[in-house]
């Protein structure tokens, strides 16, 4: 695998939380605000959402001791959801109850659409007792705008994406621009009844829409924020810091990196130009 790391070092920032601290202080110095995600995801044994607690835990620590502010993100199936729903629970609340009394923000992610109600549910269940806790909704699906209607209603903070699980027709919208116009209209749903939403993509013509569309309904910049993935479009990164966006780097780091990283590649054509042209870069 020592060949594959060399290409997805591009996607994630380090084997070790040791590994990616360097880069988390520099996207930080750099004027960005940072998401730590332990990678991992569908265990099927008792004893390991255990470990993976504890090292959100640790993750949350060293944030706090190194002052690095935001928050951390969290997936379902690594917290056990394949063993059981109320197995979840209990490991991923108290994740969130940690991450509340040292103030840190939990995203809970999204996986495939066998998790999807499962995980809303989940979040709904976290929410009633933590409000330091959001989701992640996919903007592929044709279930998302109701979706979004539910989580407005509840309070509960969106982070809105494409999407990059490989989905049947029945479930997800698969030409990319009916994609783009449903995000366009999840957006919409968001910035007028949601709270605080984040809006993750790479994509130019969404971010430039995304930007258009506030100024032209007089939303201001901190009633939302963008987000993106580490390694991915960093000019574009600067150009919205520069122009005072708040903006959230995501940062996976661990080593469990191969599904995350294929994912990526899956994702874009370019993304594959980006991992062969840092081989030749100095």
């Amino acid at each position: 695998m020592g060949i594959l790391w060399m290409f997805a070092r591009r996607f994630v920032a380090g084997r070790t939380l040791e590994e990616a601290l360097p880069r988390v202080h520099k996207i930080v110095d750099s004027g960005m605000m940072v998401t730590m995600d332990i990678l991992g995801e569908n265990v099927t044994n008792h004893e390991e959402p255990g470990r993976f607690v504890q090292g959100y835990i640790d993750v949350m620590k060293v944030m706090s001791k190194e002052d690095i502010g935001g928050g951390i993100s969290v997936k379902p199936t690594m917290m056990g959801m394949d063993l059981g729903d109320d197995i979840c629970l209990q490991h991923i609340e108290k994740i969130v109850a940690e991450a509340e009394k040292l103030g840190f923000f939990v995203r809970i992610d999204m996986e495939g659409t066998d998790y999807t109600e499962r995980t809303l549910e989940l979040v709904e269940k976290l929410h009633e007792k933590h409000e330091n806790v959001g989701i992640v909704l996919q903007a592929y699906l044709h279930r998302t705008q109701e979706d979004i209607k539910r989580m407005n209603a509840k309070g509960i903070q969106v982070r809105l994406c494409k999407g990059a699980y490989k989905e049947p027709k029945k479930f997800a919208i698969k030409k990319m621009k009916l994609i783009r116009e449903n995000f366009k209209q999840c957006t919409m749903m968001l910035l007028k009844d949601g709270v605080y939403p984040a809006i993750a993509t790479h994509d130019k013509k969404l971010i430039e829409w995304t930007k258009q569309y506030c100024a032209e309904n007089g939303i201001g910049k901190d009633k939302f924020e963008f987000q993106m993935l580490y390694g991915m479009r960093p000019q574009t990164q600067r150009e919205l810091v520069a122009e005072d966006y708040s903006l959230r780097m995501y940062v996976p780091h661990g080593t469990h990196w191969f599904p995350y990283f294929f994912r990526r590649l899956r994702e874009r054509k370019e993304n594959i130009w980006f991992v062969v042209k840092g081989l030749f870069s100095k």
